[in-house]
Formats: structure tokens, sequence, C-alpha cells
């Protein structure tokens, strides 16, 4: 007599034992594509809160609030043990400091002149030219011809042509590049968050006599001071917590082609928060920078991908 089915014992075979991890894998990754679509989202958001403050507190006191909330998250988050770093320790961690905050506050100025999504792609000429430095492969010399070009379609002369916001844009890149840069030093040498954490506290400290005196000159309103409390909260909080989290979940190449989209989610969200309308060369223009973007930051991964398995295949031999 056979048993029943509902009492017969159930064997997992290899095959069932196999999905279980493949569908986690997939449940994070989807996870952490959620994650990236969130912080995208809020940290542009953040920003075009923070504009609608710039009648009252202009960029400086927005940035100076921004900071400020910057400082108590990473310093909660971080946890940096100040008292034990060593000069060659600070003296990184000074730099990256200064470097944040002029970054911060390029950015918003150029929001205020030439609106959010130009001053975000143009930013983002930063991490591209990092990517670019030093390669050879003619894709990233066609990547960065192309930048160049839209970076010129940007700066076409036209009535409403601000060569200061886009000056200032640039310099945001340019400290953008520099933070990459450094950020890499600081975690060579400083464990976890430390030392990001000990910047945004230093950089924070740094804007308490400047954003005493924004404040002081210009009163803030209750609904600026509360755009800008969010714009901070968004801007640095939210997405500062949801990028540690998808990277846990996602590959660092990913991470990096995901964020090239920025620029889009700028251009959108300032037309519909902020009611900022780009003519269709600039349109053009920002879809060539997250094009460029993504082909610099993407290469990488490829090329490592294809050196892994002729390393296997050596590993193998060698066995």
């Amino acid at each position: 007599m056979q048993p029943d089915s509902a009492t017969r014992p159930t064997v997992a075979g290899p095959a069932a034992g196999a999905e279980a991890p493949a569908a986690a894998r997939r449940a994070g990754r989807w996870g952490g594509v959620a994650l990236m679509l969130g912080s995208g989202l809020s940290n542009q958001a953040g920003a075009s809160v923070g504009a609608l403050a710039f009648p009252v507190l202009g960029p400086v006191g927005v940035v100076a609030v921004r900071q400020w909330v910057a400082a108590v998250v990473l310093a909660v988050v971080g946890r940096p043990r100040i008292g034990r770093f060593s000069a060659a320790q600070w003296r990184v961690v000074l730099a990256l400091a200064l470097v944040y905050g002029g970054m911060n506050l390029a950015l918003y100025a150029a929001v205020d002149r030439i609106g959010l999504g130009l001053a975000v792609t143009l930013e983002f000429l930063g991490p591209l030219t990092v990517a670019l430095v030093g390669s050879r492969r003619r894709a990233d010399l066609l990547a960065a011809l192309a930048a160049a070009g839209a970076v010129a379609v940007i700066a076409r002369p036209t009535p409403t042509t601000d060569y200061p916001g886009i000056g200032l844009a640039l310099v945001a890149a340019l400290c953008w590049g520099c933070y990459i840069l450094l950020n890499r030093s600081v975690g060579a040498r400083l464990p976890g968050l430390e030392g990001s954490a000990a910047a945004a506290v230093v950089s924070g400290t740094l804007y308490l006599p400047v954003g005493a005196w924004v404040l002081w000159q210009h009163p803030p309103t209750l609904a600026a001071l509360g755009c800008a409390l969010v714009a901070g909260v968004l801007a640095s909080a939210v997405p500062l917590l949801s990028d540690l989290l998808a990277l846990r979940r996602v590959p660092a190449h990913f991470f990096g082609v995901f964020m090239s989209v920025h620029p889009v989610f700028a251009a959108l969200i300032g037309l519909v928060v902020l009611g900022q309308h780009l003519d269709a060369p600039a349109w053009s223009a920002i879809a060539v920078i997250v094009v460029a973007n993504t082909v610099a930051v993407s290469a990488p991964a490829r090329s490592a991908a294809r050196r892994a398995p002729r390393r296997a295949t050596v590993r193998g031999r060698g066995a």
C-alpha cells in the first residue's frame, strides 16, 4: 500500500535548493533598484524644495541648513572617533569638508540662476571627467567629445544664457570630481564612514557663523525654514541611508550607471515643482551627458567581467 500523498515526505532536490537563493537575489536586486529610484527622486526633490526658500534665505542660507542636517545625520550613522585622528587623516578630512561645502554652495547658487535641470546636468561633468581621465578607449573619447558638445549647446549664446550660472555649475562639477578623489583617499585612511562623517561635521561647523549671519540678516519665515529643513532631509539624510542600503543589494557598477539618470530626474522635478521649462536643445544636451556618463561608468565593469573568466580559466589549468 502506497502512503497517502498528504503524509508522504517531501524531499527538496538540488534544483529547489538553488531556486531559493536565486529568488532572494532577484528580490534583493529589485529592492536595490527601488532604493536607488527613491534616493534619486528624494535628492532632486530636496533641491527643488530648497529652491523654494531662495527668495527668503538665498542659496547660502539653504545650504547652511542642509549642511547642518547632513552633519547630524552622518555623525549619528558614521560615529567618527575624531580624537583618534592623526595629522595626516585630519588633512584629507579638512580638504573633503571644504570641497563638500563648496560643492553644495556652488550647485545651489547655480540652481538659483540656471535652474535645477541644467545645474545638475553640468555638475555631472565632475564624475564623468574622473571616469574618463586616463582612459584610452575610443568609446570613452567619443563620450568626452559628446559631453563637450552638450556643454557647448547649453552655453550657446541666447537672450537667456546665464554665464555666471553656468560657471557656478562647472565649479560644482570640479568640486564633485575632487570630492570623489578625496573620498577615496579618506576611505583608504579611515574605516567605514568615519572620514565622511567627520568631514560633514567639520563642514557643518564651518557653516555655523555663515548660516547664523544669513539668518540674522534675513529673518526666515516658518515656511522658508521648513523648506530648508526638508531640503536637508530629502537631499542629505534620505539619499545617504538609501544609497548605503542599495549598495548592499546591487553591484557597484550598476549603482553608478543608475546615478547617470539623475539629471533627467532634476529636469523633470524642476519642471513640475519649480515650473522651469527647458527647450529642445537643452533636453538633447541632458540626454547626451546622461548617455556619456553611462558609457564611462559601465565600461570598467564590462572589462572586469571579461577578465574574470580568463582568470578563472588560468587558475583551473594551474590546479
